[in-house]
């Protein structure tokens, strides 16, 4: 397989996450973290790295609303919750020097 194939198919794998995320707004966050280490927050931040290390002008707020599919804090008033304790305590437990 040649560079530009591989590529392609990274970028179309890329979207086809991105989609999904969007339709799974039922996900939060924490738990994305909390499971597997990575959230929305984390691929919007990889994309801006992406961004800067090509020397492409993106800022934070644009890298997030390619990700969320709106503003950051748009998606997070319609959709994110409260942390529950559970959350907060599993989220300690998985991400010991975040805190």
């Amino acid at each position: 397989m040649d560079d530009s194939t591989r590529t392609e198919l990274e970028a179309a794998a890329f979207r086809r996450l991105v989609a999904h995320l969007r339709e799974r707004t039922d996900v939060q966050n924490i738990d994305l973290m909390n499971l597997a280490g990575f959230c929305r927050n984390c691929l919007s931040n990889w994309l801006k790295d992406a961004a800067d290390a090509q020397g492409v002008e993106m800022s934070r707020d644009e890298s997030r609303e390619a990700v969320y599919g709106m503003p950051y804090e748009t998606w997070k008033a319609k959709y994110q919750s409260v942390a529950t304790a559970d959350q907060v305590e599993a989220f300690k437990k998985s991400h010991p020097h975040s805190h």
